[in-house]
This record gives C-alpha cells, structure tokens and sequence, in this order.
C-alpha cells in the first residue's frame, strides 16, 4: 500500500512561516513608518525651518503671543481688527470653519449689511466710501491671519486717533507689514493683523 505525505503536518508549517513572515514584515513597517520616518521629517523640519514647523508662533517675554497663521480677535479702537471670523465662538482654532451662508441667504445679506454699518461707523466712514469684502465676511477657515491692503488703510485714521500718533506712521507701519502675492503671481497684497498690532505696542 502506497504512503501519502501528511497533509495537516504540511499546512500547518506554511501557515506557521507565513505568519512569522507577516509578522516580521508588520513590524519592520511599524519601526519605518512610525518611528525611522517621522523622526527624520521631525528632524529635517527642526534643522531646515523651525519657526514655521512649531506654528510660526511669536513670543513676547518667554511667552507665546500669537501665531502669525491664526488670527485673533481685537477689538479695542487703538488695534487694526482682524476679518470677521464664524469659527466657534469667533477665531476658535478648535472649530475652524465659514459660516457655509449662501450668497442668496438671507440671514448673510442682514449680517452683512450689519457689519458694513458697523465698520463705517467706527471708522468715521461716509456712505460713498467702497467697504472691502473681506472687511464684513468670514473667510472659509474663520482664521485667516490677514486683512487686505485697503482694509487697513481704512482703519488707519481711527487707529492714530486712539494712539496720538499721526496717519502718515500708521501707514508707514501698514506698508512694512504688507506682504506681497505668493510667488509674485498668486493672490493679493495683503496686511498680517498680528504682527502689525504688535509693532504698533512696539512688540514686533
């Protein structure tokens, strides 16, 4: 009578060096993916620009002040006013988003003539005065760091008012914080509202 080879003995082998294949292959992965090459990101990042790897943060007496990518919310009529924002309760990091108001709602065209009158209002504006867009409406993050050039023009006579300092250092202040169009191509000329506050506190 012919023997034939045991099957299960066969099956079982495979299965047990498949298994140490599949295991050693996880766990080289894991070390690669999970520690070799973040590690060497991290590092590459620390080395090469570091500012802007820990969150282009500006820090005033050891202490963190602000980033230059996130905006805040000022409000006192010595500061420039950052766009309005609709994240959270207003420039929540944790809760970015845009108010998602179609441009027919009726509830956006209310607030937004809201805030035009406001804006006009405390910057001493007549009605023929053009209001920029981005003066009365969020930004789809509700964080944008940035106002417009002409934004901040606006809002130069009343910020020199409040400080006892005249327009023309105000302006002064607004040019050397204006940054131009990425790549000299994309987007518009536009104003960091942080960094211009802070060299107005003479902070920057």
């Amino acid at each position: 009578m012919k023997d034939f080879p045991d099957t299960n003995r066969f099956d079982i082998r495979n299965l047990v060096a498949e298994l140490r294949t599949s295991i050693i292959a996880t766990l080289s992965l894991a070390i690669i993916l999970c520690g070799v090459y973040p590690l060497i990101v991290w590092g590459m990042a620390q080395g090469i620009f570091a500012e802007k790897a820990n969150g282009s943060l500006i820090t005033r007496e050891g202490k963190a002040a602000g980033s230059t990518l996130i905006a805040q919310g000022f409000s006192g009529p010595g500061y420039f006013h950052s766009r309005p924002s609709a994240a959270g309760e207003g420039y929540d990091a944790a809760s970015s988003g845009g108010s998602n108001l179609g441009p027919t709602s009726e509830k956006l065209i209310d607030t937004v003539r809201e805030r035009i009158a406001r804006y006009r209002l405390e910057n001493g504006l007549v009605d023929s005065i053009p209001i920029p867009a981005d003066a009365v409406t969020t930004s789809g993050s509700g964080l944008d760091p940035h106002i417009s050039v002409q934004n901040a023009l606006l809002q130069a006579r009343r910020v020199a008012l409040a400080r006892g300092i005249s327009q023309e250092i105000v302006h002064r202040k607004i040019e050397t914080h204006t940054e131009g169009r990425d790549l000299g191509l994309f987007g518009e000329p536009r104003v960091n509202v942080l960094e211009l506050n802070l060299d107005l506190d003479g902070k920057r």
